[in-house]
């Protein structure tokens, strides 16, 4: 059995841009992770504030990961935050965050990696046959003249 360890994570990513400045940047996620700490729902600040297109209208929802997509300073904090806790405003290479672990789970992955494994098997031989083909079509058009 391949078992992974995974969280269930939601986040707020602020960016600096031409309109914000990096002391503006930071001041905001500030500014966000108290209203958190106030009580504010964190789904409405991600929708709000979030400059993370891929998850903002979702209240900043990452779903159930291990974390091994996302950068080290991310993964550090993540597995430094507690289930229930979110963490303080962070600076990673794609701008702040702040992050809430909402869970944590061991997920039987074998079912999974058997699968990976077959497509990459099947994905290989197709490979290993597409290249003997063109090296026959290359093989097939070469004109070679041997002169005496």
């Amino acid at each position: 059995m391949q078992e992974e360890k995974q969280s269930l994570l939601r986040h707020i990513l602020v960016q600096s841009s031409e309109i914000r400045s990096a002391e503006q940047t930071e001041a905001l996620i500030r500014e966000i992770h108290a209203k958190i700490a106030a009580g504010e729902d964190f789904a409405e600040l991600a929708i709000e504030y979030s400059d993370d297109a891929s998850n903002a209208l979702t209240g900043g929802d990452l779903g159930w990961t291990s974390g091994n997509d996302f950068v080290p300073d991310f993964q550090a904090v993540m597995a430094a935050t507690d289930v229930g806790e979110v963490s303080e405003p962070f600076q990673s290479q794609y701008g702040w965050h702040v992050l809430e672990v909402q869970d944590r789970r061991i997920q039987d992955m074998s079912d999974e990696a058997r699968s990976n494994m077959a497509f990459q098997i099947l994905h290989t031989r197709r490979f290993e046959e597409e290249v003997e083909k063109w090296v026959k079509e290359l093989r097939d058009d070469a004109f070679v003249e041997i002169r005496l």
